[in-house]
């Protein structure tokens, strides 16, 4: 069982979510949040697997919330809930540690699947926005393009055709389809390359790929 936790200032959102989430038989919801701070207490008082969390609310904003989730001694895993125009605080939202993002009109069968890839340990970006969004705000920085050039320098020839896989947004399992391996290695290879490039997660990896110029 997945069990979530909905942060979103909007309670017909929260009610909303609650309600599609429970409908799978696979998650439950938890706890709610109104807000960034209400979010950190209620991840302390009770395990939480993933945290769907908005971008804008009061006292906290999803940013922080996000960076402060995935710094708890037991993080949730984090999909951020956006609008297009918010396009540089998701963005930020990925920088600080979420595993992926959702625009808040998005199918109700995908935020499904999302919340079940995310848990198992994949990444969640929305197929078209992600990529506009961050080669946007993200790879026209040369200091940052240089930093990331020097760390894929650390990677082995098949590492990096793993990591222009993982960076656009393919599963473990399609990864292993693609380049004809078995999925326990690419799992492994998933790994080392989180390690050599110093990043935590599947989506922060991705920015590095994209910022460093990786073909993808």
């Amino acid at each position: 069982m997945i069990r979530t936790m909905i942060v979103d200032d909007d309670a017909l959102v929260r009610l909303g979510l609650t309600d599609l989430l429970n409908d799978d038989e696979g998650i439950e919801v938890v706890a709610q949040a109104a807000d960034g701070l209400k979010a950190i207490e209620q991840a302390t008082a009770h395990r939480i697997d993933v945290a769907l969390v908005d971008v804008r609310m009061p006292r906290m904003d999803g940013i922080t919330a996000t960076a402060r989730l995935r710094a708890l001694p037991h993080p949730p895993k984090v999909i951020t809930l956006t609008t297009f125009d918010l396009d540089e605080y998701v963005y930020d939202a990925l920088a600080a540690g979420a595993d992926g993002f959702l625009l808040k009109d998005t199918d109700p069968a995908e935020i499904l699947r999302a919340v079940h890839l995310v848990a198992a340990g994949s990444a969640m970006l929305h197929p078209t926005a992600a990529r506009r969004l961050i080669d946007r705000y993200h790879a026209t920085h040369q200091p940052q393009v240089t930093a990331a050039q020097a760390r894929l320098e650390r990677l082995t020839p098949r590492e990096a055709d793993v990591l222009a896989l993982l960076a656009q947004g393919d599963t473990n399992a399609d990864i292993a389809t693609r380049l004809a391996m078995r999925e326990s290695t690419v799992k492994a290879h998933v790994s080392r390359i989180l390690t050599a490039l110093e990043v935590t997660n599947r989506v922060q990896a991705a920015l590095v790929a994209r910022d460093a110029g990786l073909p993808t």
